[in-house]
């Protein structure tokens, strides 16, 4: 059964700066058992990937309605995953493996901007969110809410 969409959360990799991720590693730290090192999800955490060179690739199919249908489910922020789409993009930490750092690109941060634009259009009731608005964390390294209004989104 479908739910009401009301979040979209900004993830980030949480890999070092310089980093790209493929979506066969996202799926392995996720649904891979705990036995080998994975989570032992059904599903990963996010429906799209922003690469460093500004590429979004889609990780989960998802028909863009207002609903989440069960088979868009992620597994992004535990309790909001029925209610969220879930996006994220690789990095968020400095070259140590250590430190948050907003490690976005120009090219990655014109496509964040780009899709966050076109899902306000489409979707204006649907609140936009980093994850450590709802988590104990640092994920996405930046302020989400700031640089909303940086590009002229107003929730």
């Amino acid at each position: 059964m479908a739910s009401k969409l009301k979040y979209l959360v900004i993830h980030c990799t949480a890999t070092p700066e310089g980093r790209d991720v493929t979506s066969d590693e996202i799926r392995r730290w996720h649904t891979d058992p705990v036995s080998k090192g994975g989570r032992g999800w059904k599903q990963v955490g996010y429906t799209d990937l922003i690469h460093l060179d500004g590429t979004v690739e889609r990780l989960v199919a998802n028909n863009e309605d207002s609903n989440v249908d069960p088979w868009e489910i992620t597994n992004g922020a535990k309790g909001y995953n029925a209610v969220s789409r879930h996006i994220v993009y690789a990095g968020g930490l400095a070259s140590d493996g250590k430190t948050p750092a907003d490690t976005r690109t120009g090219a990655q941060i014109k496509a964040m901007a780009e899709y966050v634009h076109r899902f306000h259009e489409k979707f204006p009731d649907v609140r936009i969110i980093g994850h450590n608005e709802i988590a104990a964390k640092a994920c996405p390294s930046f302020d989400v809410q700031e640089w909303l209004k940086s590009i002229g989104i107003n929730q």
